[in-house]
């Protein structure tokens, strides 16, 4: 027997397991860090936020501040540039166009439910009418 009365002398440690999320839309990374996410050189991030094709928020001493949305959106613009042969005016075409597809997208989401509930309501006075 040991001198501790039997025990082994471990001490039990529990463990937990913590997971962190970041908004996608938070700006968390500064210019040289989102350049390197997006493999570009940080001044190409300046010339792209210069042309509105990026904008990054700004902390109170107006350092840029990349999200994860804006490092996506940088990877997306630099396989357009360099797989896709685009230049920069045909990225702003295209960029947009998926936005206004977007919108569009959400507006006809729109007008379904509202489809859905005129029709609901239709059957539903019918259903009364005939009762």
């Amino acid at each position: 027997m040991s001198a501790m009365g039997g025990s082994s002398g471990r001490r039990r440690v529990s463990r937990h397991r913590v997971e962190a999320t970041v908004d996608e839309e938070r700006g968390v990374f500064m210019i040289s860090v989102a350049a390197e996410l997006a493999e570009m050189h940080p001044q190409t991030l300046r010339i792209y936020e210069a042309r509105g094709l990026i904008q990054p928020k700004r902390s109170p001493k107006n350092t840029r501040l990349y999200s994860q949305r804006d490092v996506e959106r940088l990877r997306r613009i630099q396989q357009m540039t360099s797989e896709q042969g685009l230049n920069l005016a045909g990225v702003e075409t295209v960029l947009e166009m998926e936005e206004r597809v977007e919108r569009m997208r959400i507006e006809l989401e729109r007008m379904r439910r509202r489809t859905e509930q005129l029709e609901r309501r239709w059957n539903q006075g019918e259903a009364d009418a005939a009762g």
